[in-house]
């Protein structure tokens, strides 16, 4: 059953999700679907998103909310709820510390981008080697400029705007981070970022059918070269 087939037949705790964010976490969660995985969310309100996500993505996984509100803490098979604030980093360790890496995050808290940001810094080198970590709701800061200001980044948008440079900071001295070599991309939609993880490496744009110039061409820390015929492709470029 479709994430959105779920939600419209869900009889549980409350749940609210924006109607276009469905279509993105269907394409970005259903490999998940049926395996052994760790979900986190920030934000649990009623919990109705914690059993949501524990429907959909099946018996082998394990879903974990966070919330600063006690009133939100209930657990059940598969979920559990943990009282802290997503801005403290000891929190966050605690989180791990019990529960193990996270293959999934999903930020949908206080929404100040203080505290957007402070989570994804903290939790994104964390995830799984192909983890997926979501923002919700970016448009709190075009509505609300208190909570979405923060000096001297700017909102959580302007953060995301400058992960795109940073994505691309093999082509750009003195970007390459560990964050250009382990992120395949970075997909948005409205209101709604998704950061997807991945080992990048042997960045090579292969040449097929007739051609007169080479093999073709590969990327290197140094920006970018064509290979000379013959020549071997780094391990890890």
């Amino acid at each position: 059953m479709s994430l959105w087939a779920e939600f419209l037949s869900h009889q549980g705790r409350g749940v609210t999700k924006w109607k276009p964010y469905f279509h993105a976490y269907q394409r970005h969660l259903q490999r998940f679907v049926d395996q052994s995985i760790l979900l986190i969310e920030i934000g649990v309100f009623d919990g109705g998103s914690l059993q949501l996500w524990k429907k959909f993505l099946g018996p082998f996984s394990r879903i974990v909310g966070i919330d600063i509100n006690d009133d939100c803490k209930f657990e059940e098979d598969q979920i559990a709820v943990r009282i802290g604030n997503q801005a403290d980093s000891g929190f966050l360790q605690s989180i791990l510390d019990e529960f193990g890496q996270p293959d999934v995050v999903i930020d949908d808290g206080s929404h100040r981008s203080e505290d957007q940001i402070s989570s994804f810094r903290y939790l994104y080198p964390r995830l799984s080697k192909d983890g997926v970590y979501v923002i919700e709701d970016l448009h709190v800061p075009y509505w609300d400029k208190e909570v979405g200001k923060v000096e001297p980044l700017g909102n959580t948008i302007d953060f995301c705007k400058s992960m795109i440079d940073e994505l691309h900071g093999r082509y750009l001295t003195g970007r390459r981070s560990k964050f250009t070599d382990t992120t395949r991309s970075i997909c948005f939609y409205d209101s709604l970022v998704v950061f997807e993880r991945g080992v990048v490496q042997n960045l090579f744009a292969p040449r097929v059918g007739l051609s007169n110039f080479g093999p073709g061409i590969v990327m290197d820390q140094r920006g970018h070269r064509l290979l000379d015929p013959g020549e071997s492709l780094p391990q890890d470029t």
